[in-house]
């Protein structure tokens, strides 16, 4: 029985260890060399290179010979891809999330809770040269963020608290905004207005605006948002860009069959 365990531990402990590289490998766009996965992961190099090769063998990952290089593999992308399928909600966005970039002119994303912070899940891009570009996959604190605020303003005042107990406030430019207080004072600003503002608040010269897309539970976990230099998305052009973003949120919610409650009644103390 003692055998037994150690034998699971030590299987957890090894697919933990490949998720982790897995994760560290997503991160790279170039990819890392086994000496670099294995600083990162803290494992030896030994280690390293046989979890590789097992994930090599499933197509998780691949090895550039050329570069000596690991990146993630087509598998991963298939596994990835089942994901984005199963959230109808994203694929439902697009179409509206296009009219909405030809309507800005900005470049718009889809973004989703998970856990405490915002994931980019989806984007359609700018046709300007100068855009503002958020990875796929990648999170944001959402104290910082346009569709991170929008989605805290939905939540019950002890979420918002356990949130920023988890993740701090950290200060990112002279506009983030880094107290409890203020943070509250901004949430009760959105549910009036109906729509959030990243006022360079997560990068100098980036203006984002943000509104809420609802479940059919009247829940709001995801949030559509334009992004834009400061310059064109302007102070002066702010109402109106935010009433084309809650076009499009109420469209995507509507088509999912989503069911949005006002901001005042929603928030729930």
């Amino acid at each position: 029985m003692e055998k037994q365990r150690v034998k699971e531990s030590g299987s957890v402990q090894s697919i933990h260890r490949a998720l982790t590289i897995l994760e560290r490998l997503g991160a790279c766009e170039d990819g890392l060399t086994l000496k670099e996965v294995a600083l990162q992961v803290a494992l030896p190099p030994s280690s390293t290179h046989r979890i590789l090769t097992t994930l090599q063998r499933q197509r998780f990952v691949r090895f550039d010979p050329a570069t000596m290089c690991w990146s993630v593999g087509v598998q991963a992308f298939l596994v990835g891809n089942a994901f984005a399928r199963s959230r109808d909600m994203v694929t439902l966005a697009i179409p509206f999330m296009r009219r909405l970039m030809v309507a800005s002119g900005e470049t718009v994303n889809f973004f989703m809770l998970d856990g405490s912070e915002v994931v980019c899940m989806a984007q359609v891009q700018s046709q300007h040269t100068v855009r503002a570009i958020s990875r796929p996959g990648g999170g944001a604190e959402m104290h910082r963020s346009a569709a991170g605020k929008m989605i805290l303003a939905h939540m019950t005042d002890e979420e918002v608290a356990a949130i920023l107990e988890r993740k701090g406030m950290a200060r990112y430019t002279d506009h983030t905004i880094t107290t409890p207080e203020a943070l509250r004072s901004e949430l009760a600003k959105i549910r009036q207005r109906g729509f959030s503002v990243d006022n360079e608040e997560f990068s100098l010269g980036l203006r984002c605006i943000a509104a809420p897309i609802h479940d059919e539970t009247g829940s709001v976990y995801a949030a559509v948002s334009i992004a834009g230099p400061a310059n064109r998305i302007t102070e002066a052009r702010t109402q109106a860009m935010g009433e084309l973003v809650e076009i499009c949120a109420r469209s995507v919610t509507s088509e999912f069959g989503g069911s949005a409650s006002s901001l005042g009644s929603d928030h729930r103390r």
